[in-house]
């Protein structure tokens, strides 16, 4: 894979340049069909404790570059020595409007991935835009350049905001989060029920896999396996945990 040496917007900066110290924490996304960890959301939280809201309020048009390659570079290196010998996925959030170039800009990343020996296939990139995108084919031009270097592209919140089917019309990543909100207590919802159904029939046409997000009952993940989706992630099946990674064994109740 060749990449740019550098871009406009990201070359006099590098991922060292974010100075507020903050870690990550980490929550499995289960496999229900397989009973297996499928993979790893990388969430950011204050080294002392404090939770994504205080870190992410600190993010400013000066530094949110450094900060989004921040998060990759620490999500690598903290997730590479332990899920390294796994097929297991690593799922980072990125900003859209921190991606100047993502040939260019993707450097850090696949620098990270190199030292730590993780290969960069099981990688999966996330994003969410609960506010109006305001340069979509900016967007859909980091969805296919993620998509030709290999990457897992996600998209978060999907129902939520403005990541609905307009969204999903103009771009398709490899994977859609349902927003929790639809998921809440669906196994008493028909209304909830015939969208979610309607979801599964729209996503196999689309060649896209559906991830259950926010499951917080057993309910919930019944409904939802019985209705096709097979991706869940959850405080059900498990909270995220500074710099721990949660393994099946530990899940063997739910299975």
């Amino acid at each position: 894979m060749t990449t740019p040496t550098s871009c406009q917007g990201c070359r006099n900066t590098d991922a060292s340049a974010f100075a507020i110290p903050f870690t990550m924490a980490f929550q499995p996304i289960v496999d229900a069909s397989a009973a297996k960890v499928w993979g790893y959301e990388a969430l950011v939280r204050g080294v002392d404790g404090q939770g994504a809201q205080q870190v992410l309020s600190q993010v400013t048009e000066q530094n949110r570059y450094a900060f989004d390659q921040a998060c990759r570079v620490k999500a690598i290196e903290l997730a590479g020595p332990a899920i390294g010998n796994q097929d297991t996925k690593l799922s980072i959030n990125f900003m859209p409007n921190a991606v100047y170039e993502p040939s260019a800009c993707i450097r850090a990343t696949l620098a990270a991935a190199s030292r730590m020996q993780f290969d960069t296939r099981r990688l999966m990139f996330e994003f969410t835009e609960n506010e109006h995108m305001a340069d979509v084919p900016h967007v859909q031009h980091i969805v296919a350049e993620y998509q030709r270097m290999g990457f897992t592209t996600a998209l978060d919140d999907f129902g939520a905001g403005y990541a609905g089917l307009s969204l999903l019309a103009k771009f398709q990543t490899d994977l859609i989060k349902i927003d929790m909100e639809l998921l809440r207590d669906i196994d008493s919802s028909s209304v909830k029920q015939a969208i979610v159904r309607s979801l599964v029939g729209l996503a196999g046409e689309l060649g896209i896999v559906l991830l259950g997000e926010g499951i917080e009952s057993e309910a919930e993940l019944m409904f939802l396996k019985g209705a096709g989706v097979n991706l869940f992630q959850g405080y059900y099946l498990g909270r995220p945990q500074v710099e721990r990674f949660q393994m099946t064994g530990e899940l063997d109740h739910i299975f």
